[in-house]
């Protein structure tokens, strides 16, 4: 195995449902964070050896590979291969762990990972056809092996197993929260973010031809445990509601990648090494546990402890995703999400993994730590994991 750096990561910022990225084709949203990674590394883009990129809704101006699409949008060399994966949740940060693969395997020198989600345009059940003979996702000789359940019924089996509250959901909607907000005030996050040219919408209801600068997260929300525990939660006799689930969220990430000997030989800056990546299954039937066995084989692959990690960043799809795991790996909560999560910041679903990486690699230069873990629950029941060391 080839020993693999990242010499750039970037994302862009995360805006709401209906917010300030929202009328941008998710082409123009992912191409303008490809071609920021060579703008900012003065790495030429045709090092690079294949692309690789995630996103769940491949539907609409998602599908036909986007991750080609967005490279062909922005511009870039056209002999540059790209491919598009779906881990559901996960499929950025596995995408970026197939492009690590590829590099550390020898099919190339150079591989960017990255991904897109576009949710304002397309929602979350978009790809779920509405033609009879298309089918559905799962079929009988499925339920033969697996209760199907949502991610919303995942959530609260995971917090009734693992005796999470309401007050202990709430309690970490706002810590996130607080949590962000502090970040952007100390400006944490002003290195990893990539100001996004948006297309405006116009008085007819369609995207316009003028544009504005969208260059700071929209998810932040000022709010109090009490404002927390008047809200309705997603089932009833659940735990979560909208303070403590992630939000539906425009964002996209990009992550690049190369050998060492290619680094130091082109002149690129060295970010942090890739020590090992995983993707684990994990019970359908809860679906969000995976983070749990992902961060554990990790730690056992690499004789790691929990108290070597300086900085991680798990997705909070749902407050009990992280509190399920943080009693299973009894990590220092203070070095877990550091300039918080999803709940505060957002979930664009397939951009999700490559903006934690980014954040992770940011966050060890910003703080001069050495080891992150970057780890997600996915839809299905999976757990994608990638160990990253600076320098």
């Amino acid at each position: 195995m080839r020993e693999v750096v990242i010499v750039e990561a970037v994302r862009s910022p995360l805006a709401k449902r209906k917010g300030g990225l929202s009328a941008t084709h998710a082409c123009d949203l992912l191409g303008q964070v490809q071609s920021a990674i060579f703008e900012r590394s003065g790495v030429d883009p045709r090092e690079v050896g294949q692309v690789v990129g995630g996103c769940v809704g491949q539907v609409g101006m998602q599908t036909m590979n986007v991750t080609r699409n967005a490279w062909l949008t922005a511009g870039l060399p056209l002999e540059v291969a790209a491919t598009t994966v779906d881990a559901q949740c996960g499929s950025s940060q596995q995408a970026s762990n197939l492009a690590y693969a590829l590099v550390a395997g020898g099919v190339v020198d150079s591989a960017l990972g990255c991904g897109v989600e576009l949710m304002s345009r397309v929602p979350m059940g978009a790809t779920i056809p509405k033609e009879p003979f298309s089918g559905k996702p799962v079929n009988k000789n499925y339920w033969k092996n697996h209760e199907f359940t949502s991610q919303f019924e995942g959530a609260e089996r995971i917090a009734k197993q693992w005796g999470i509250t309401r007050e202990d959901a709430d309690a970490f909607g706002k810590l996130s929260q607080d949590r962000a907000k502090q970040a952007w005030a100390n400006e944490n996050f002003k290195t990893q973010i990539q100001p996004i040219d948006a297309a405006d919408w116009g008085e007819d209801g369609k995207p316009a031809k003028t544009t504005h600068i969208c260059d700071r997260d929209e998810g932040l929300r000022d709010t109090t445990l009490e404002a927390l525990a008047g809200l309705k939660t997603n089932l009833p006799d659940g735990v979560h509601t909208a303070g403590s689930s992630s939000q539906i969220t425009d964002g996209a990430g990009a992550v690049l990648m190369m050998t060492r000997e290619k680094a130091e030989a082109i002149g690129a800056r060295i970010r942090a090494t890739i020590v090992d990546t995983c993707l684990v299954g994990s019970d359908p039937v809860l679906m969000l546990t995976g983070p749990i066995y992902a961060t554990q084989k990790l730690l056992a692959d690499n004789n790691l402890q929990m108290g070597d990690i300086d900085v991680v960043e798990i997705n909070e799809a749902f407050a009990s995703v992280v509190l399920a795991w943080e009693k299973e790996l009894k990590p220092d909560m203070s070095t877990v999400n550091p300039n918080g999560g999803a709940i505060a910041l957002g979930h664009p679903l397939g951009g999700t993994g490559a903006i934690l990486l980014t954040k992770a690699i940011h966050e060890l230069e910003r703080a001069d730590k050495e080891h992150a873990l970057v780890t997600m629950c996915c839809g299905g029941g999976l757990g994608t994991g990638t160990l990253i060391k600076r320098g």
